[in-house]
């Protein structure tokens, strides 16, 4: 009972109204002192352990001899920040629970702990690439919204920011299981054509630019129909429901999606990146653009781009795919170019105008395992925010 108060207490001070989070509260230095002392936690962990949370593409990173410094300078700033929040908030959970986690990242040997044995079995969690993630696209998006806001009642720490953030954490931790799962189809592609090389010569031999907006063309045409698909099948639709069910757009939002979608649509844009022959800088840089992209459509960014947004998919563009009202349902599929979708009749973008509400007209769980099997359990059932007819 005690540990559940607590936790309840914790999240009821991160969730806590602007007005009692303004500067001098102690709310922001208890915020941020809890961001670093989580992200310096699972990097000691990665370091610790490296043959099941650390990412070998980060391996780089981890093996720059300034690395070590930096995660000790984050406990630090983590272990000043949270004594600062314990000093001024009233409240002390949330300075409290910052220095617990920074000092569980001592214990477990701090930023001069070195790598334990453990069996590797060629599985690996990547613990390390979802704080590097966090952190870069976390300090790229949340300023941004707060600058450029479309709704600027709408709080850092909104309705369902936690299973958003689960969503976050499964989708990177499993990279290597997604990864494999995605790919197979390239590879068993690959292994079957080789009297496609001459072909996959003449897509390297290209101009670096001309193969990038190759692909991007390319993959968006293959994610218009699959989007679309999944819009059009009763169930495939309670697969991307999960996604439409976020009922608060910001960039974490976009994390929101269901196992076996993230399988098949990496699977999907993988097809021409992996077996046409693109250079392997041009994967890298559209996986690298894709990932920031669909962070900032999903982004609570105002502007309304009124001739932009139909040439260059921007938030206002996709926020009208995830609206609530009847004129948003089945438009806007592009991820990257609203002109697709005027080619084949599914562009919606009134003039200045945005969606009032987001979701689903479906009662869709609210926990990730209730969602994880929400397609096998669905009844189409639905809830009061039905619109009229």
């Amino acid at each position: 009972m005690a540990k559940r108060d607590y936790l309840q207490n914790l999240m009821r001070d991160l969730e806590s109204h602007t007005e009692v989070r303004r500067f001098g509260s102690g709310w922001l230095s208890g915020f941020f002192g809890l961001l670093f002392a989580i992200a310096g936690f699972f990097m000691v962990v990665a370091l610790r352990f490296p043959d099941w949370f650390a990412t070998p593409e980060l391996a780089i990173i981890k093996d720059w001899g300034g690395f070590r410094g930096l995660v000790h300078a984050v406990l630090l700033v983590s272990y000043g920040l949270s004594l600062l929040s314990l000093l001024l908030r009233p409240r002390k959970v949330l300075g409290l629970t910052a220095l617990m986690i920074g000092l569980a990242a001592i214990l477990v040997g701090g930023s001069n702990v070195q790598p334990q044995e453990t069996r590797d079995w060629g599985i690996f969690f990547g613990l390390d690439f979802f704080v590097v993630n966090l952190l870069v696209t976390g300090f790229m998006f949340a300023p941004l919204e707060r600058a450029f806001p479309h709704r600027r009642t709408q709080r850092l720490f909104r309705t369902e920011w936690r299973e958003d953030l689960f969503y976050y954490l499964v989708s990177t931790m499993f990279v290597q299981v997604l990864g494999f799962l995605a790919l197979a189809p390239s590879t068993i592609i690959n292994e079957h054509t080789s009297n496609w090389q001459a072909f996959r010569a003449a897509v390297a031999s290209l101009p670096w630019i001309v193969q990038f907006a190759i692909v991007l063309v390319a993959s968006d045409v293959a994610q218009y129909f699959f989007h679309r698909t999944f819009h059009r099948y009763p169930f495939l639709w309670g697969f991307h429901a999960v996604h439409h069910s976020a009922k608060s757009m910001d960039w974490l939002a976009g994390s929101r999606m269901h196992f076996v979608e993230i399988i098949l649509l990496r699977s999907i844009t993988s097809l021409p990146l992996f077996t046409l022959g693109f250079s392997p800088s041009v994967m890298q840089a559209y996986i690298g653009f894709v990932y920031v992209w669909s962070s900032l459509l999903h982004a609570n960014v105002g502007g309304n781009f009124n001739r932009l947004g139909h040439w260059i998919a921007t938030p206002r563009f996709h926020h009208w795919h995830h609206g609530l009202e009847r004129e948003a349902f089945d438009v806007n599929f592009a991820i990257h170019f609203p002109w697709i979708d005027k080619l084949f009749g599914t562009f919606h973008l009134p003039k200045d105008r945005w969606p009032e509400n987001y979701g689903i007209p479906e009662d869709v769980p609210k926990n990730y395992w209730g969602q994880f099997l929400y397609p096998w359990t669905r009844t189409g059932k639905k809830t009061d925010e039905t619109p009229a007819e």
